[in-house]
């Protein structure tokens, strides 16, 4: 099967998911991308219902798209109730209502934004809007808003060095150090200020699509989250293999399949 855009956030937690937690970290970079063990989790889900979500009200207010977010990301939370959520988002899906949550569930459901819109301003509005829906926190915010323009801004042709110092600047985030500095101590941690800036680091240092994979999964952690928003971004720049795409493809279901393809059809040249 052919790869197609905008299926990297979805990979990258397929990819993680099975090395997850601190008791799972492998802490190396050759391991199976795939294994029985591999499944979308969370981070899949609600990744497709805030595609689903913008892909419906698209054209019409911030407020029929925040409702149609909301109501997309609710149905999927019913529909797949053991994906994986934190206790305080499970909570959520029944009474949905922002809860100052910083945690990384902002940036990995986030990509979408990156691939649907055409300019910077338009993707910063609406990853604030799909974050704020329940992290409204400042930091889950900006986790998703930094997500969302590392994407966008990689697509348009920015240049590693150039991003960084957007991020950096923009953002606030520190992105000094390496892989090889951060990995030894880097344990489980689900706040956006804790992953987003490592997931970019996972990036900076990329030379593939595969390579982000194998680097993000190395690094330990919040291994899926981690690897989905690290993956999000390296798709933006480096051709995802059809070989992998096919093999989390295999991974998803039916729904997952029709969503991802209606989603697919509306992503910006």
């Amino acid at each position: 099967m052919q790869a197609k855009r905008g299926m990297g956030a979805i990979i990258g937690d397929i990819v993680g998911s099975p090395y997850e937690f601190d008791c799972n970290n492998i802490k190396r970079e050759d391991f199976p991308l795939f294994s029985e063990n591999s499944a979308p989790t969370d981070d899949t889900v609600m990744t497709l219902a805030v595609a689903e979500g913008l892909v419906k009200a698209a054209g019409r207010s911030m407020e029929a798209v925040r409702a149609a977010v909301v109501d997309s990301m609710v149905e999927w939370g019913m529909t797949y109730p053991g994906a994986g959520y934190g206790g305080r988002f499970s909570h959520w899906i029944y009474d949905p209502a922002p809860y100052q949550s910083y945690g990384n569930g902002s940036a990995m459901r986030v990509s979408s934004v990156g691939w649907l819109f055409g300019t910077l301003d338009e993707v910063l509005a609406y990853a604030q809007l799909t974050a704020e829906v329940s992290h409204n926190h400042p930091e889950g915010i900006k986790g998703a808003q930094a997500t969302a323009a590392a994407i966008f801004l990689t697509r348009q042709g920015m240049e590693k060095a150039a991003l960084r110092t957007y991020i950096q600047q923009a953002f606030g985030y520190d992105l000094r150090r390496t892989l090889a500095e951060i990995r030894p101590a880097y344990h489980h941690v689900e706040t956006c200020q804790q992953t987003v800036p490592e997931a970019i680091t996972v990036y900076m240092e990329a030379d593939s699509f595969e390579d982000a994979l194998r680097k993000a999964v190395s690094l330990g952690g919040d291994s899926d989250t981690l690897t989905a928003i690290a993956a999000s971004i390296a798709e933006a720049r480096y051709p995802v293999p059809d070989w992998i795409f096919s093999e989390a493809w295999a991974k998803m279901d039916g729904k997952m399949h029709t969503a991802f393809e209606v989603y697919q059809e509306h992503i910006k040249p």
